[in-house]
């Protein structure tokens, strides 16, 4: 009996230092093929969650338009879905508690205001991300994020 159980414990040992070298390289070799792919799908995303907020406001806004009869004007902005407006055209018929769930009016996933203009250059409303850096105009996470160019 005793024979048996020296021989469990000199059985028993840990990962030499080869078998932990080729999980290492293997894990390396997977980071530099996933790795890159991970990366460049973070801009993507952004892109795909600001049309999809765009989509909710237009849905916001129908709504709006539905009980009211019109679009917020540009002066009361996207705000006029979640406050009732105080100036412009006051609407008789806003529903108690606004027309986003949240009780807020989102920012796009740079942290940046959505610009809302009505009437709107290419509809009856324009809303507008400008991207990652804020502004006009851009190319590749700078480019502006249109509702009348979401499919």
């Amino acid at each position: 009996m005793k024979a048996k159980k020296n021989r469990l414990i000199t059985d028993t040992r840990g990962f030499s230092l080869i078998e932990l070298m080729v999980v290492v390289i293997i894990l390396g070799i997977l980071a530099m093929y996933i790795g890159p792919k991970l990366m460049g799908r973070t801009e993507q995303a952004r892109e795909t969650q600001t049309r999809i907020q765009i989509e909710a406001l237009e849905t916001a806004l129908k709504l709006y338009k539905l009980d009211n009869g019109i679009y917020p004007s540009t002066e009361q902005g996207l705000l006029a879905l979640v406050e009732q407006p105080e100036s412009g055209i006051i609407p008789k018929k806003w529903r108690k508690g606004g027309y986003l769930e949240k009780g807020k009016v989102p920012q796009d996933p740079w942290g940046n205001e959505f610009i809302y203009v009505s009437p709107g250059v290419n509809g009856d409303y324009d809303i507008i991300s400008y991207g990652a850096d804020g502004v006009p105009g851009g190319e590749d996470e700078n480019k502006d994020i249109n509702n009348w160019e979401i499919e």
